[in-house]
């Protein structure tokens, strides 16, 4: 049997583990989300629990991994060589598209994006193998079927939990507000009692079903009886939960969302293992296969795959070892973080920075809310209004804390999750386990008034922009599968070379993308709160932006002279980035700063706003100075003559010297030069005037163009704006300085 196929296989391998660790990375938010958002225990608690319910899973994951050997299309059609050829593609495919939903940091379902993988890669083989042969029909190759159903499962899976979870959570907080701890009392444990019986139906019927930790008869057992075990089940949890709340003085609510984590992680590696390692181990069967006729001296490249719609047996050693793989991604993958924290921010109590923009669909959904809203407070009762508008009420920013979401919400998370999941299996609905949970989070939040009037429509295009995503998960998937497809049965070894060499390079590619992207949150999540650390932080970023606005001019100067395209492009995409910076800390992180500053700091808060205006200001005028002299070199536009470089020049030097002064202020905690400073800002104002004159009387004489013209004219007046701007921004860190020193 040719090597190519042994390279294969080992491929398949390396991608499968690969696989696991992006899998894991965009999954763990299914399981975790509801436990990290609420704080229900520290980080390393939870991942604790989590890993145990994903090592179990795993062991026992054996129900599922017929669906990437005969769940999609029908193997008994393809050969050996063309089955080969199909799996490579999808695990190619599935590394891709997974990572670069974690780099977006987007959560989305591995099911969907395995499923319609297959589908792809199925129908590009079996063309290919229709074209070659001039016989048979694509629907002979494919169980077209199984498409239709996963489509129409996805529909119904989002908006039936979205509404169940915003029900059940309006249900909740109306019974026990946002000041729970009252009537939890009383009625916690049979809250308890019903959770846990609804997490440990899940754990059994959804993370354990077709596996040997329960055996059938027990199963069917409990199936024929399920009444009264549900009954059995919720009295015994009652009573249990019952003596640890009122004799140990245990808060039961955390029983329930570790519980709740544990069985969801369960399930996660129980039946969404197949995903990540499913593919590899129908390429592994398919090679033991093919190598037991070879040995027998049949040849392999007609062997048709019917054997592939046997039942499969998995060897624990592999299910472990990707068990561990998948608790090692887990404690360890940063990816999985972002998208964690991408759900837990869209479903957070409290305002904050918001990671999406608003647009007209998120606009019109929360005009049209608004007003179903006042008609429906118009025709209910002022007496119940009154009473829901009081357990409605939030609770301060200082007794919340740090959690996005109280402990009953994360509750509520869990137990819907479980019991749609549950019903759905029950049901025999290819229901997703991301799909589930994001959009109960969701609606929960909702339900819950997380999406007030200062965040709503933001919320609301990250809900749909995490939508969206899912439905072109299933196109993406299948048209790339497909593509790949076609490649490798072309192509041959150097196809699936090249495959490998793509997936490397994508997989390093999107890490530094990720990175950077990270940096770039943790830079807005930086709030400060004492004034002290206004001062420091604030005089950190103003040195860094003097520094900063001094290479850009200068460069921009020096570029536009020697009309260096190339230097100008880079320079302009600083200034943007700069640009971008000051702009988000005005949008992001002014207000938060404020709030919590003390009374008595209130100097300090006026000063440090205005040096956070004047910076951005400033940054305006840079991004436009810059963007438009490369405009004009990009366009090759006629340069300046050497009567305006030398002005420029003059004009330049002067307004750098200035910066340059106001560096070693800020270095030394020197500020009595200030007045000099002022006394050459009027000097740069009438160097302004006396350029401008000079330029006009150029137009008249015709010694420079139209666009030369406008360029010179706008430096000049950008140049003015930010000397103006400049000596306002140094008096704001003079008077923040002394405020601080004074205090």
């Amino acid at each position: 049997m040719d090597t190519i196929y042994i390279v294969i296989v080992l491929t398949l391998l390396g991608l499968a583990a690969l696989d696991l660790v992006v899998g894991v990375a965009n999954d763990a938010v299914n399981f975790l989300n509801s436990s990290i958002g609420s704080k229900v225990a520290p980080l390393w608690v939870i991942l604790t629990v989590a890993s145990v319910g994903v090592l179990f899973g795993s062991l026992f994951s054996t129900g599922m991994m017929e669906i990437a050997r005969s769940g999609v299309f029908h193997p008994g059609m393809f050969t050996f060589p063309q089955i080969m050829m199909l799996f490579l593609a999808v695990m190619v495919t599935d590394v891709i598209l997974l990572d670069v939903f974690n780099t977006l940091g987007l959560p989305t379902s591995t099911t969907v994006s395995l499923i319609f993988e297959l589908l792809g890669a199925a129908v590009a083989v079996a063309l290919v193998d229709i074209w070659r042969t001039d016989s048979g029909m694509l629907i002979e190759y494919i169980n077209s079927a199984k498409a239709l159903t996963i489509i129409s499962g996805i529909l119904i899976s989002v908006v039936i939990a979205f509404v169940f979870g915003s029900a059940i959570m309006w249900l909740s907080r109306l019974l026990f507000s946002f000041k729970y701890k009252k009537n939890f009392k009383y009625i916690g444990s049979i809250w308890a009692g019903l959770a846990l019986t609804a997490i440990s139906y899940f754990a059994i019927f959804k993370g354990l079903k077709g596996t040997t930790l329960i055996s059938k008869d027990v199963l069917h057992a409990i199936s024929d009886n399920l009444g009264m075990v549900l009954l059995y089940t919720m009295l015994g949890w009652t009573a249990f939960m019952a003596i640890l709340q009122h004799i140990f003085k245990v808060n039961i609510l955390k029983i329930i969302i570790l519980a709740g984590t544990a069985a969801l992680a369960l399930s996660f590696a129980g039946n969404d293992l197949v995903n990540f390692i499913g593919v590899f181990m129908a390429g592994l069967s398919s090679y033991e296969i093919a190598s037991g006729v070879a040995a027998s001296g049949g040849s392999v490249d007609t062997l048709m795959m019917t054997q592939l719609s046997d039942p499969v047996n998995v060897d624990w050693r592999y299910l472990f070892g990707a068990g561990v793989i998948m608790v090692l991604a887990l404690w360890f993958s940063k990816k999985a973080k972002s998208v964690t924290k991408t759900e837990v921010n869209l479903s957070r109590q409290s305002d904050g920075i918001e990671r999406f923009s608003s647009t007209g669909a998120s606009r019109s959904l929360v005009r049209n809310a608004i007003n179903i809203s006042k008609l429906v407070e118009k025709i209910t009762p002022k007496v119940v209004t009154k009473f829901i508008e009081k357990q409605f009420k939030p609770l301060s920013e200082q007794e919340v804390g740090d959690a996005s979401f109280d402990l009953i919400r994360a509750s509520v998370n869990l137990t819907v999750s479980a019991l749609l999941i549950s019903a759905g299996t029950s049901l025999k609905l290819p229901l997703s386990t991301t799909y589930v949970t994001f959009m109960v989070a969701m609606g929960s939040s909702l339900a819950d008034r997380a999406w007030g009037r200062e965040s709503a429509v933001y919320r609301i295009t990250g809900v749909l922009t995490v939508i969206s995503g899912w439905f072109i998960t299933a196109f993406v998937a299948f048209t790339v599968a497909a593509l790949v497809a076609f490649a490798l049965m072309y192509g041959g070894i150097y196809a699936v070379i090249g495959s490998i060499a793509l997936v490397v390079f994508l997989f390093f590619q999107f890490t530094r993308i990720h990175k950077k992207r990270v940096k770039n949150e943790e830079k807005e999540d930086y709030i400060v709160s004492t004034e002290h650390e206004i001062v420091v932080n604030s005089t950190n970023q103003i040195e860094k932006s003097v520094e900063t606005t001094m290479k850009i001019y200068q460069g921009v100067i020096e570029g536009l002279f020697k009309e260096d395209r190339k230097s100008l492009m880079k320079l302009y995409k600083l200034a943007d980035e700069f640009h971008g910076e000051s702009k988000r800390r005005r949008a992001y992180e002014v207000l938060p700063t404020l709030q919590r500053l003390e009374q008595g700091s209130l100097d300090t808060g006026q000063y440090y706003v205005q040096s956070v205006d004047y910076s951005y200001e400033i940054s305006v005028s840079l991004r436009y100075i810059t963007e438009s002299s490369y405009n004009f070199i990009d366009n090759a536009h006629e340069g300046f003559n050497q009567e305006q470089i030398e002005d420029l020049k003059l004009l330049g030097q002067t307004f750098t010297s200035v910066y340059r002064d106001f560096n070693k202020m800020i270095k030394n905690n020197d500020y009595s030069g200030l007045e000099r400073i002022k006394e050459r800002r009027a000097e740069i104002l009438d160097l302004y005037a006396e350029l401008v004159k000079k330029q006009i009387k150029r137009t008249k004489e015709k010694e420079c163009g139209t666009r030369n013209s406008i360029l010179y004219l706008n430096i000049l007046n950008e140049t003015k704006v930010m000397a103006m701007k400049s000596v306002n921004l140094m008096r704001a860190q003079m008077n923040m300085f002394y405020s601080d020193t004074h205090n």
